[in-house]
């Protein structure tokens, strides 16, 4: 084709009865375009090549969509919750789920990819044009010949004679999109109100006593399956530590003891000012607190990072992931960054044996805000 422009535009009228081919030359007269090569790939078409390289292309569609099958299946129904290396068969169950979501869903998107190169590769005509800088003309005349041009296009790569190739990919494509979908959805979507009086809801912690057992405070030493109860005296003045909570129905089992320790609201900064310090209390929370002692959930109420910096001269807590700064003196009030809202703060007190124990649930949900919070 020559890249000459044509020196009269057809009208509207003549437009309407040009032929797709037409149009298609007409279009690349105006836009300054020279084919200097074009060669189909196969230009007999059926041939046993044609075939083969189609069936090629499909079974890489095809395993983009059985791997984004894969990958919602173990998304959704895979055993991800912890087991302890007791349990062998359930541990390595626990352990195979994050190396299959990746595996899956990476060759989903290899496979994807995979097809969609190979089949411009082996289907789509090979060309070269050379094109000059020019202004457009009118807008109608565009149109018409950009959208002849563009199904002149669909037909030279031939996808639409290949059913196999289109439905493969768009299986592939689907699939894959579902996947995206639901990784995104199923870690956010959640009712607030399901189960709501379980420790398990958005609503409570794992600081909720059942059955009227008693939750001690824990530390973490390291060794997930020892327990190490806190005392008062544990804690020096100006001092702190992180603290989890404990049921002495848990001591005997290996995976409630490592599941307190992995809730992502279980965390609490258990923090003792020094004797005499002037402290402003939240209203109706004025006895959470057991002396010095105040225990605040560890979990930033921007966006749930953990506020582990304690400083000691002026009762600031900071979340290091995004500067904010709770007061510890004032009822752990934000006083800097992005928070908006107060720790929630934990009430607690001491047993008969003088251990800390929380005396209920916290009173508010903890960390970030979601869409039936009014904290």
């Amino acid at each position: 084709m020559s890249g000459d422009k044509p020196t009269e535009l057809p009208s509207e009228a003549e437009l309407a009865e040009m032929s797709r081919d037409d149009l298609v030359k007409l279009g690349t007269k105006m836009d300054g375009v020279e084919i200097v090569h074009y060669e189909e790939r196969f230009p007999v078409p059926g041939t046993r090549a044609e075939r083969r390289a189609q069936r090629v292309v499909a079974t890489w569609f095809m395993i983009s969509a059985l791997s984004g099958l894969a990958f919602l299946g173990v998304f959704l129904f895979w055993p991800w919750q912890y087991e302890a290396p007791s349990n062998e068969h359930g541990h390595l169950l626990h352990s195979l789920y994050n190396p299959l979501i990746g595996l899956f869903l990476g060759l989903s998107v290899v496979g994807l990819g995979v097809g969609a190169l190979l089949y411009t590769k082996k289907f789509i005509p090979d060309e070269i044009a050379v094109q000059q800088r020019h202004d457009g003309p009118s807008a109608e005349v565009d149109r018409a010949t950009l959208v002849a041009e563009l199904a002149d296009a669909g037909d030279r790569s031939g996808i639409a004679r290949r059913n196999l190739i289109k439905r493969t990919a768009g299986l592939g494509a689907g699939v894959l999109g579902l996947g995206v979908a639901a990784v995104p959805l199923g870690a956010l979507i959640k009712n607030p109100h399901a189960d709501s009086e379980t420790k398990a809801s958005l609503w409570h912690t794992g600081w909720k006593a059942e059955k009227g057992e008693k939750v001690y405070l824990r530390r973490h030493t390291g060794n997930f399956h020892e327990v190490s109860l806190v005392r008062p005296e544990d804690v020096e003045p100006g001092g702190f530590e992180t603290v989890f909570p404990f049921r002495e129905s848990e001591r005997d089992d290996e995976h409630a003891l490592v599941a307190a320790l992995k809730r992502a609201d279980a965390p609490v900064m258990l923090i003792r000012l020094r004797p005499n310090q002037a402290v402003t209390k939240r209203a109706g929370q004025e006895d959470f607190n057991f002396g010095d002692l105040y225990a605040y959930s560890k979990i930033c109420t921007h966006l749930g990072c953990p506020t582990s910096l304690f400083e000691q001269q002026t009762g600031l807590l900071l979340c290091p992931c995004h500067q904010s700064q709770f007061d510890v003196f004032e009822y752990a009030k934000p006083r800097f960054g992005p928070a908006t809202r107060p720790l929630p703060q934990l009430p607690i007190t001491v047993d008969e044996e003088g251990y800390l124990v929380a005396r209920s649930d916290f009173i508010e949900a903890v960390g970030p805000a979601f869409w039936e919070r009014k904290s």
